[in-house]
């Protein structure tokens, strides 16, 4: 993402999320808690601007997505969304589905690693946000459900066609777009969808501590390991270690690099810089 912007100023306050941000570490917390944080027009558009507008700033090295209430997010609102869809014309539903697909990329393309802290229900499009993160930190009350076909639509929305069978393999990956049935924290775990399973009501601060652990470490290499992993993932083996080889190259001429060896030979703890 560059970080060069034109004329547009930075957006001081967002109508559809809560974000913070401290010492590099970003809390982006859906809120609409007596909706189960069910997604609004607004509320995607805003995800896909914030996260354009903090890569291009690049004062957030880790990122923290949560919801607010009894759950993480139910997926679209039926009344605002949905209901709406069904006046739109087909150019207009167009600008919908490829706005929800940018907000998916966002997250997959920002510099920084984003982690889903998930409890309570997470469904349809919510289940998709969790996935494009880079890690899913859930207690056992989370559930997970792409409900794209219960609705009559395709179970590849916003690209979950695309990550699911990377993240769990194609034959589970058809079973939860085929028939949208709920996977519980302990089976979302077993089949890879989760990094971590908490304790009850542990998934917000443990997705803290491993924002607080990521935004202490050397973001740079975070950054475009991130970078590879998506890139690389249909790329020819050749490809791939070309791209790692010239990365690497990159990274060998940075700050960081050069920072690890002086606190090894000093023997003392690096100071990252990102750079």
């Amino acid at each position: 993402m560059s970080p060069f912007t034109g004329s547009a100023p930075r957006t001081e306050g967002w109508q559809h999320l809560r974000l913070t941000v401290d010492d590099g570490v970003a809390t982006v917390t859906l809120d609409r808690p007596a909706k189960l944080n069910a997604l609004t027009f607004g509320a995607y558009a805003d995800l896909r601007d914030l996260l354009a507008e903090l890569s291009r700033e690049r004062a957030v090295r880790a990122l923290v997505l949560g919801g607010e209430g009894r759950g993480f997010c139910s997926g679209g609102d039926v009344d605002e969304i949905i209901g709406a869809t069904l006046a739109m014309d087909t150019a207009q539903l167009l600008d919908f589905n490829r706005m929800t697909g940018q907000v998916v990329r966002a997250i997959r393309e920002c510099p920084f690693p984003v982690i889903a802290a998930v409890h309570g229900v997470a469904a349809g499009a919510g289940a998709v946000l969790a996935l494009a993160a880079d890690f899913r930190i859930a207690d056992p009350t989370a559930r997970f459900a792409f409900l794209f076909t219960r609705v009559g639509l395709s179970g590849g929305d916003m690209g979950a066609a695309y990550l699911l069978p990377r993240v769990v393999g194609l034959g589970h990956a058809t079973r939860l777009l085929m028939l949208g049935d709920p996977v519980h924290a302990a089976e979302a775990e077993r089949i890879g969808l989760l990094s971590e399973v908490t304790e009850e009501g542990g998934a917000t601060a443990r997705a803290a501590e491993l924002a607080r652990r990521l935004a202490d470490g050397p973001a740079l290499a975070h950054a475009q390991t991130k970078a590879l992993l998506t890139a690389e993932l249909d790329m020819p083996l050749a490809a791939s270690v070309e791209l790692d080889a010239a990365t690497q190259a990159l990274l060998m001429n940075g700050e960081d690099y050069a920072e690890f060896h002086a606190a090894f030979t000093e023997k003392r703890p690096p100071k990252w810089r990102g750079r």
